[in-house]
C-alpha cells in the first residue's frame, strides 16, 4: 500500500482548526514567529510553505527578518525578546544560520515551550524522558503520525532507523521506544547493513543518501518510512533515500517521495504551534 501523506495531514489540519477555533473563542489566538537571517532561497521557500500552513488553519505569523549581517548581541536579544512574548506561541528558527552566529548554541537557545520545531536540548530531553516537556522534530513526528493514521502497529516490532541525525533518527527512535518498538539504528559505521533490515518489520530511512537503499536491503511483508528528499538531476524529479521502482514491488507498505513524510512535516510543525497555546487554557 502507498502510505500517501496528504491524507494524514488533512486529518491533522481538521483537528488543528478545531482547536483554532476554540481558542479564539476564548480570546487566544495561536501565533508562530518565524525568524529568517538573510535570503536564502530555501529558507524562503520553507517560510512560504509553513506561512501558507498556518493562514489555512487559522495561525498567525509573525516574520522576523534579520539582515545576514546582524550584529551577534542583536540577534540573540531578538530571540530574547520573542521568548519572553506572551503573545508568541512558537519560533520557528530557520537553520543553518550563518556560522558567526553559533548554530549550535542557537539551537539550545529558544524555550522548549515555544520550540515547535524540537531543536532545542529540552526539547530532546523530553523526548528521552518520555515527559512530555517541548515538541518533537517536526519531520520525525510526521513519521509516527504516518504510522498511527495507517494503523501499522509498532509495538514489539522490529524497526530499523537507518541514521542518527538529531533531526530524525535519535529522536524518532526514543519516540517508537516509547511506543514499545524495538528499535535499531545503522549509521555510516554500521557493518552489513543490509542483513540487519531484513530482518526488520518496520524500516525508517533517513540516511541522506539519495536511492541509497535497493531491493537487497528489503522483503515482503514489510513498511518503509522514506524520510529522505533530493533533486535527482538525472531523472529531473524529487526522489528519497530509496530506490522506488525496485523496493516498491517487494514490500507491503511505502510512503512515496514526494507526497510522503515531507508533505506532513509542515502540518505537524502547524499543529505545534496550536498545541502551545492550547496548553494556556489547560493550565
Amino acid at each position: 500500500m502507498l502510505l500517501k501523506g496528504k491524507e494524514v495531514a488533512n486529518s491533522i489540519n481538521e483537528e488543528s482548526i478545531k482547536k483554532v477555533n476554540e481558542l479564539k473563542e476564548k480570546g487566544i489566538t495561536p501565533t508562530l514567529a518565524i525568524v529568517r537571517v538573510g535570503e536564502n532561497e530555501s529558507d524562503l521557500s520553507y517560510e512560504r510553505n509553513a506561512t501558507k500552513k498556518c493562514n489555512e488553519i487559522g495561525v498567525n505569523v509573525n516574520n522576523i527578518v534579520l539582515d545576514k549581517e546582524i550584529e551577534y548581541e542583536k540577534f540573540y536579544q531578538t530571540l530574547d525578546t520573542l521568548n519572553n512574548d506572551d503573545s508568541i506561541h512558537g519560533i520557528l528558527m530557520l537553520r543553518p544560520l550563518p556560522k558567526y552566529l553559533d548554530n549550535e548554541k542557537a539551537r539550545k537557545y529558544i524555550a522548549a515551550n515555544k520550540d515547535i520545531d524540537g531543536c532545542s536540548d529540552n526539547s530532546l530531553a523530553g523526548i528521552f524522558t518520555n515527559t512530555g516537556l517541548g515538541f518533537p522534530p517536526c519531520t520525525a513526528e510526521a513519521a509516527i503520525k504516518i504510522l498511527e493514521h495507517y494503523n501499522i502497529d509498532v509495538v514489539g516490532k522490529n524497526v530499523v532507523v537507518l541514521g542518527r541525525s538529531l533531526v530524525i533518527g535519535k529522536p524518532v527512535s526514543m519516540m517508537l521506544l516509547n511506543k514499545n518498538a524495538t528499535v535499531t539504528i545503522c549509521h555510516t559505521k554500521t557493518k552489513n547493513v543490509f542483513e540487519i533490515t531484513n530482518k526488520a518489520d518496520i524500516i525508517i530511512c533517513a540516511t541522506g543518501a539519495m536511492e541509497s537503499i535497493n531491493k537487497d536491503y528489503v522483503k515482503q511483508g514489510q513498511t518503509i518510512i522514506d524520510v529522505g528528499i533530493s533533486w535527482n538531476q538525472t531523472k529531473q524529479k524529487l526522489c528519497g533515500d530509496v530506490l522506488f521502482e525496485e523496493v516498491e514491488p517487494i514490500v507491503e507498505n511505502i510512503t512515496p517521495v514526494p507526497g510522503g513524510v515531507g508533505s506532513v512535516t509542515t502540518s505537524v510543525l502547524v499543529s505545534h504551534v496550536v498545541e502551545a497555546a492550547y496548553k494556556l487554557i489547560n493550565k
